[in-house]
């Protein structure tokens, strides 16, 4: 749920954190060159292991989403959500590289970084775990556990439309302004529904919602 800002100063902080990996990595290997998706480490992360987490390594293409199919179609079921929506979200927080070595080398560059596949903030992940089947788990585990950053996106979105009145003002569908409120928090969302104009960068990341909405369909309805 992380903004999208400039490309530019993401790419810069990108290179950074790659450096980080790769001195922490510590086994000789070149950093991947500029643009390319890094590898992931199969070293442990730092803390408990997550108890559904794999000891397998897996290379940063394994965290796009077209891997997680069954996880979205899953969850989705479970809080209540459209599929779809839930993919495209995933398709909408792919704009940087995943998985537990570079997102926490990208928490040292940037602590309020978001963590999981689904880019959820702390305080987020905090509020929709309550009372749910993963209330036990950490924010910290959803590095190491895609499954888990899928539920608690799942989830998220379903407190969202929750929120929702039954009639609202605004042009946008129910998916549009769940989508906008997972980028821009519940308060925003709200106005939206009231009326009130995205700025640019929400308006930026329903572009890449309605761009991303056709895959997402194939991927969980075929």
């Amino acid at each position: 749920m992380a903004k999208r800002g400039a490309k530019w100063p993401w790419v810069v902080l990108a290179l950074a954190v790659l450096a980080i990996w790769a001195y922490e990595r510590g086994d000789g290997s070149p950093a991947p060159a500029a643009g390319a998706p890094p590898a992931v480490s199969s070293s442990p992360a730092a803390g408990s292991p997550s108890p559904n987490s794999s000891s397998s390594p897996r290379s940063s293409a394994d965290y796009s989403p077209p891997h997680f199919v069954p996880e979205v179609r899953k969850y989705a079921a479970e809080a209540g959500i459209d599929p779809q929506l839930l993919m495209a979200i995933l398709f909408n927080e792919s704009y940087k590289p995943h998985g537990p070595d570079v997102e926490r080398a990208w928490q040292k560059m940037k602590p309020d970084a978001s963590f999981g596949i689904a880019n959820m903030h702390r305080a987020a992940y905090e509020e929709c775990r309550r009372g749910r089947p993963f209330a036990d788990r950490p924010w910290e585990d959803l590095p190491d556990d895609p499954a888990l950053a899928v539920q608690a996106a799942a989830w998220h979105l379903h407190d969202l439309g929750a929120q929702l009145p039954a009639k609202w003002a605004g042009s946008y569908n129910r998916n549009e302004l769940m989508a906008l409120g997972y980028n821009t928090g519940a308060g925003n969302m709200l106005a939206f529904a009231r009326g009130a104009n995205p700025g640019p960068e929400a308006r930026s990341y329903l572009d890449r919602l309605h761009d991303n909405w056709a895959k997402s369909g194939e991927l969980v309805k075929s």
